[in-house]
């Protein structure tokens, strides 16, 4: 029983974490909003930004007590759904088009991006997938090709509209939870590595993306033109140092730096808060990932375990390309900081993430005094 309790306390910490992280996170993200937002109408920005807060937490809150087996039945519908939504992106007069980019779907004043909401359907489709065909998972059909289907079709409708960036997330994602399923290697690796080749293809014979690598690789030299965000940036990091110059103080954001409250909110945060304060935010990352990761190993049902671990894939890969890209570590690429960045759609997938790692945490909660002792 001792075990039991030991078992139920730290799960109960680590659920704990990943609640006041998420909500940490979001805080913060509402502070920069408001200061990033300074000349760009602050106050009407804040308040669409804190609206949209308390749906997702709503819906994160509501997702983390749903019956996970209800959503398991419902899984093709889900990415039928998702698929549908994708499609009516590049549907003229549906589709929204954005700096050349045809992402959204326009309800009157509101924007809606399908490929923040197709990470759930991919995510809930894999992880039923491969719990109704474990044993089929050494088939090549059954095992590897259905699935590798089902991301493609995602991947595909996302890099028509286009969005390389999404695309790429989707794809690691999807090849993770793959082998995490048990595909063998000696199938993964020759499609992923054609996958790979491939998508940069694409990238080659893109003028606006190619010209994104280049500039990458050579930032001080195209600083005034391509790279010019991506210099501002790195500015905004080194006049910040340690401590930052202070909350409101930061000069980046007053039109210096395009993009400042959406995928380009980091910056602004080593800015004005300095290099302790995104050091935190990564650590921030990390634990939730490390912690979370550490528990389930302890899962024993494939549908869970895919679950948990898809959602959580999504959220910290996310994160750690936006401050690659950011900090110049990677080629730029516009995608937001879960939490903190302003936007909609995906604070809301963040939340249901969130909400689906703390419901499988949850269900195992309780394990029956020979489970704890296996484990």
């Amino acid at each position: 029983m001792a075990e039991v309790r030991s078992f139920n306390r730290t799960t109960n910490w680590i659920t704990a974490y990943v609640v006041v992280a998420s909500i940490g996170l979001t805080t913060m993200g509402l502070v920069m909003l408001f200061s990033a937002g300074a000349v760009r109408g602050a106050q009407d920005l804040l308040v669409k930004q804190v609206v949209w807060v308390l749906i997702s937490l709503g819906i994160g809150a509501y997702v983390s007590f749903v019956n996970l087996e209800w959503l398991r039945n419902r899984s093709y519908i889900l990415f039928a759904l998702c698929l549908v939504g994708l499609v009516l992106t590049l549907v003229p007069g549906i589709g929204v088009k954005v700096n050349g980019a045809q992402r959204w779907i326009g309800i009157g004043s509101l924007r809606i991006q399908p490929s923040e909401f197709a990470k759930i359907g991919l995510v809930v489709l894999l992880a039923k997938y491969f719990a109704d065909k474990q044993r089929d998972i050494g088939n090549f059909a059954q095992g590897f090709f259905i699935p590798s289907l089902i991301i493609a079709s995602v991947c595909g409708l996302i890099i028509m509209q286009p969005d390389f960036g999404t695309c790429f997330l989707c794809g690691a994602v999807g090849a993770t939870l793959l082998f995490q399923a048990g595909v063998g290697l000696r199938w993964l690796l020759p499609i992923a590595s054609a996958a790979v080749v491939a998508f940069s293809v694409l990238v080659y014979f893109d003028p606006v993306r190619i010209r994104r690598v280049t500039s990458f690789l050579d930032v001080e030299a195209n600083a005034n033109d391509s790279a010019y965000q991506l210099w501002q940036g790195m500015l905004a990091f080194g006049v910040g140092g340690i401590e930052g110059v202070g909350l409101g103080m930061g000069r980046q954001q007053m039109y210096f730096l395009p993009e400042a409250h959406t995928d380009f909110i980091f910056p602004v945060i080593g800015e004005e808060l300095g290099l302790l304060t995104t050091m935190s935010i990564l650590f921030a990352f990390f634990i939730i990932f490390f912690s979370v990761c550490l528990k389930l190993r302890q899962i024993s049902r494939m549908y869970e375990y895919l679950l948990a671990m898809g959602a959580l894939l999504f959220v910290v890969l996310q994160a750690i390309i936006n401050m690659g890209v950011v900090t110049g570590c990677l080629p730029t690429k516009g995608m937001s900081l879960p939490f903190i960045s302003y936007g909609g759609s995906n604070l809301v997938v963040t939340f249901v993430f969130v909400g689906l790692v703390i419901n499988v945490l949850r269900k195992k909660d309780n394990p029956s005094p020979i489970q704890a002792r296996e484990l």
